[in-house]
């Protein structure tokens, strides 16, 4: 099994990067399940509308996955309870509307594709670790994916660490910007820091730089507005299982970038 994964989409830059890209890599990898992170592809750069989570799926993503942006965009709320191929985070705490999970049927296989959000420095969440332990025996697959949207490093690794062997994969996204860390864990688990965001190339995380910038400079609170012109970027990476133990043979990561363009 070979799933494909696609880092942050970020305002419509993002979008139009996975218009362009997201089917040629499908036609060129050949994977059997696309997965794409959608927590910040509207406009604003925070949350999802409807429109966009339909081309995405549109443009080939068999999954969404999002984050700790999940609710920015209120018009989530009218579609969610609909969308049965978008995912938040399964950490939410309380009767939260949506999926954290969902399953993906592949020949013999069936791949789950597992949201969870990490809580070092990030909102307050119910525990991940606990929680993925729980999930398990609902699952009842070997093979999972896990999108883990965490701000520290640490945080991702001792996830991915934790479960090594249980889980298929686990890769990381929210910090924007792609690691070189792609390893398939002792016990079978691909592992990946950071995927990467796919969005504006010149740009502070998606974001206008001035911006950003303004912000470090003078410590007051600033309005980040997305980066709405230039070229753009994709990341991610390709992950292929074992089709009888559900472990990773292989983790790569991608990257399309005006310093790394598209060779098919």
């Amino acid at each position: 099994m070979r799933i494909l994964f696609v880092g942050d989409v970020v305002g419509n830059i993002g979008v139009a990067m996975i218009h362009e890209y997201l089917p040629q890599l499908k036609r060129d990898l050949k994977p059997q399940v696309t997965i794409v992170n959608g927590e910040n592809s509207t406009p604003v750069g925070r949350g999802i509308s409807q429109s966009i989570y339909k081309q995405i799926l549109k443009d080939g993503a068999d999954v969404v996955t999002m984050g700790n942006h999940t609710w920015d965009n209120a018009e989530l709320y009218d579609f969610i309870g609909g969308a049965n191929r978008l995912v938040r985070p399964a950490n939410f705490p309380g009767d939260t509307p949506g999926q954290g999970w969902t399953k993906v049927k592949v020949n013999q296989q069936t791949l789950a594709v597992v949201n969870m959000q990490g809580r070092v420095f990030m909102n307050p969440m119910d525990d991940p670790f606990a929680k993925m332990q729980a999930l398990l025996p609902e699952l009842d697959t070997d093979f999972v994916f896990v999108d883990f949207h965490a701000e520290t490093t640490s945080e991702k690794r001792a996830f991915a660490m934790r479960y090594d062997g249980q889980l298929s994969a686990v890769v990381g996204t929210h910090t924007h910007v792609q690691t070189s860390d792609a390893q398939v864990l002792q016990g079978g688990t691909a592992f990946m820091t950071e995927a990467g965001m796919t969005g504006p190339a010149d740009s502070v995380l998606g974001m206008k730089a001035d911006s950003v910038i303004e912000r470090f400079e003078n410590q007051r609170p600033t309005r980040y507005t997305v980066q709405e012109v230039g070229p753009g970027l994709l990341s991610g990476a390709v992950i292929d299982l074992n089709d009888k133990t559900g472990h990773a043979t292989t983790i790569k990561p991608i990257l399309i970038s005006p310093q790394h363009p598209y060779q098919s």
